[in-house]
């Protein structure tokens, strides 16, 4: 069978599965769960596994689940399919859980919809005969950055090391036996467009995470204001010092910085003595993380000075910039062009969003295309999937064909890719740079 026959089959293979595919995905949808507390939606991909046969590891960094397709002419290289499973927080829409307010308005049920259906596809045609390396579905758990201090309750326990999901699961060894991954991710469509789209991701923001804590003292707030130190001031005048040096943020770095203020006093009548706030500090490189958010703790922790206040900052490891590699670039936008037409394919630019695949992309070689099929905003109350095949079915083939094109006729694109990669960081390296945060 020559590769573009195989291709199609794959192909006609995953269309033919597709009522089974959005099963998977609003089974997901109807039960969100966030990060690290994945188990009903961990469960569901067991089951497929199970009915495909499929052997699996499973609880890997507490929910993650790994399945492995072995090729029929060898071994040589492994590729993952990443499908994430945890949902956003967004208790204003109208799919969210009543209780915690978990809704999968970020598209991971999509994500896990287009891992089990390159796995039926490869499955149902029998094109792991012909292909010389592994499949390796793998459903990963928190790529959301939530529920800071919760993660870092579990972080304290020894349950977890990392708050996010790939870190946990690369700093396990769980990524060891993987040498490249592909996954997708929904984004919205424009209320003009009619249509779908694809666009081939090239770059995005890291970010450090920041547990910050202003302490003061109490007193009464109308009575005695004077015998108190206000540290719910103190935290708005470090705000108020961060926005004074924006300016000095360079627009080629796309520096972010976000906080919420989770505890800002206690009652009313009462100067507020304990204010905490969880942030991000974003950037597109490493260096520039670094810098501002280096420039930042000393803005915040001037606010505490202004009023008499403490500050105390604890810096989390967050996600490293996302790094698309070319060659599984090239594939993917082919493959997407000849699946829905070249005007229907586009390169994205820089995206100042964050995701854990970024950790990933520095250590081994890693495509994440977006693909257009929602309206409404991404982790909004509005989201909702307009465009069943271009969010279940394309993506799914996409990805297949790009396996196929790296496996088939002895792997031989496989190997040119690995023999020309370099890294941008060793594993070694990449745990070094985490545990320098370990303060």
């Amino acid at each position: 069978m020559t590769k573009e026959e195989l291709k199609k089959k794959v192909c006609d293979a995953i269309a033919n599965r597709k009522a089974d595919i959005k099963s998977i995905a609003e089974a997901i949808w109807s039960e969100p769960e966030l990060g690290y507390k994945e188990h009903k939606t961990a469960k569901k991909v067991e089951d497929a596994f199970e009915k495909l046969g499929v052997p699996f590891k499973n609880k890997l960094a507490l929910t993650g689940v790994k399945g492995r397709l072995k090729g029929g002419k060898g071994s040589k290289y492994s590729i993952a399919v990443i499908g994430e499973l945890d949902a956003i927080i967004c208790a204003d829409h109208p799919a969210a859980d009543e209780t915690s307010g978990a809704a999968h308005c970020c598209g991971h049920n999509a994500q896990i919809a287009n891992m089990m259906a390159v796995t039926m596809g490869l499955i149902d045609s029998g094109a792991m005969e012909f292909l010389a390396g592994d499949v390796v579905p793998f459903a990963v758990p928190a790529e959301e950055y939530v529920e800071i201090t919760y993660r870092n309750r579990l972080i304290e326990e020894g349950k977890i090391k990392y708050i996010g999901g790939k870190p946990e699961l690369i700093s396990r060894g769980d990524f060891d036996d993987v040498d490249m991954a592909l996954q997708i991710h929904l984004t919205s469509v424009p209320a003009e467009r009619q249509d779908g789209f694809i666009e081939i991701s090239t770059t995005s923001n890291g970010f450090i995470g920041k547990l910050i804590k202003y302490k003061g003292e109490a007193s009464h707030a109308a009575a005695a204001p004077h015998a108190g130190v206000n540290a719910l001031n103190a935290a708005m005048m470090g705000m108020m010092g961060v926005h004074a040096i924006r300016e000095t943020f360079q627009e080629k770095d796309y520096i972010r910085f976000h906080p919420i203020i989770t505890q800002g006093g206690d009652l009313v009548n009462v100067v507020p003595s304990d204010v905490r706030m969880e942030s991000y500090v974003r950037a597109g490189n490493v260096p520039a993380m670094i810098d501002a958010n280096e420039r930042i703790n000393q803005a915040l922790k001037a606010g505490a000075m202004a009023v008499g206040a403490t500050c105390e900052i604890k810096d989390l490891p967050g996600y490293l910039p996302l790094n698309n590699n070319p060659t599984l670039n090239d594939f993917l936008k082919q493959n997407a062009e000849n699946l829905i037409g070249e005007e229907n394919v586009s390169i994205a630019p820089h995206m100042t969003g964050s995701t854990d695949t970024g950790d990933l992309s520095h250590i081994m070689p890693v495509s994440h295309p977006w693909i257009g099929s929602v309206r409404g905003v991404l982790h909004g109350k509005d989201y909702t999937v307009f465009d069943e095949d271009m969010a279940y079915i394309r993506p799914a083939q996409m990805m297949a064909c790009t396996i196929i094109d790296l496996l088939y006729d002895d792997a031989e694109s496989a190997q040119t890719l690995m023999a020309n990669y370099k890294p941008l960081m060793t594993k070694e390296e990449y745990l070094t740079f985490l545990s320098g945060f370990d303060k």
